[in-house]
């Protein structure tokens, strides 16, 4: 355990954060999922209000940093790929 003040206050401060991101991340994953089981069920309107929910909550969490903004226009670019070639 840190001795200085100034450490254990980065202790709780990198925690804190670092349960935020995971909250941010689950978010994520369960809209990407839902923009997937969409596609598996071949539901195109299902699918593209999905992948806009999804788009927005990527969007939202490379503007905090918690991704890297060629990680989300990757992301984002697989996702709209797939919705777009369902008939």
């Amino acid at each position: 355990m840190a001795n200085i003040k100034s450490a254990k206050k980065r202790i709780l401060v990198s925690r804190k954060r670092a349960d935020r991101n995971k909250s941010v991340r689950s978010r994520i994953k369960t809209a990407v999922k839902k923009v997937e089981v969409a596609i598996e069920a071949g539901d195109k309107a299902a699918a593209t209000d999905a992948l806009r929910a999804a788009v927005s909550e990527l969007d939202k969490a490379t503007k905090k940093g918690i991704y890297h903004k060629n990680t989300t226009a990757r992301k984002v670019s697989r996702l709209t790929k797939a919705v777009n070639a369902l008939n």
